[in-house]
């Protein structure tokens, strides 16, 4: 256990930064990911639901969430891929024209958004955000997901990388869906769970899709 005083790099937006600069964002898909617009399809979100999407990263995902009609935030750590974000929106946008629903991106740290968004959102979408993260801040950040949505919001969440045993090596920092099903129990309702058949071919089998419903009560 490291001493408490001694802060991981992955809490710096420092580190995040020098990752993109040196071209070591092997999390960026180039693209939306393609399990989200399918669970989209099959109805798991409202329509109209206000989504957040922390780590968002290039914002690929949030771009595909606005473009389907769903108001979405995307936040991120990394000031540079926010820019980088808001880029890509703006060039979607002169290509194709005003999009279906609103589309935002901020630079933030993700720890801090009950501050600004409690109960703002009717779903979010967690992908790579969670293996980013210090592990010990893991029920903390389950619980900023359960601050931010309103009651009754849904929780998608595709987590990666979920192997036998969690490494400590990363990030990604792996997971285990026991120890994912155990931190989610704690403020969700899991309605249903799946090993994705349509993950990438990289990411086959290491990849752990949940749907599941904030729970009213407080559990901390």
């Amino acid at each position: 256990m490291r001493p408490p005083s001694v802060r991981p790099a992955v809490d710096d937006p420092a580190f995040w930064e020098a990752l993109y600069a040196s071209g070591r964002d092997g999390w960026d898909l180039g693209g939306p990911t393609p399990i989200l617009e399918r669970v989209i399809g099959e109805g798991a979100l409202p329509p109209g639901a206000r989504v957040a999407v922390p780590g968002c990263g290039r914002g690929y995902d949030a771009r595909l969430l606005a473009d389907l009609g769903y108001p979405t935030w995307g936040f991120d750590f990394a000031p540079s891929a926010v820019a980088e974000a808001r880029r890509l929106a703006g060039a979607a946008f002169a290509a194709s024209g005003p999009g279906p629903a609103p589309l935002v991106f901020e630079s933030r740290d993700v720890f801090t958004l009950p501050g600004a968004y409690d109960g703002a959102f009717d779903a979010v979408w967690e992908y790579t955000c969670f293996p980013a993260i210090d592990p010990a801040r893991r029920a903390e950040y389950v619980e900023v997901l359960r601050r931010i949505l309103a009651p009754g919001g849904r929780l998608l969440a595709l987590f990666f990388p979920v192997e036998e045993a969690p490494r400590s090596e990363g990030p990604p920092f792996a997971s285990t869906r026991g120890e994912v099903r155990a931190l989610l129990e704690r403020a969700f309702r899991i309605d249903a769970a799946e090993d994705p058949p349509d993950s990438i071919p990289l990411r086959r089998g290491k990849e752990w899709l949940v749907r599941a419903t904030r729970l009213d009560q407080d559990p901390w």
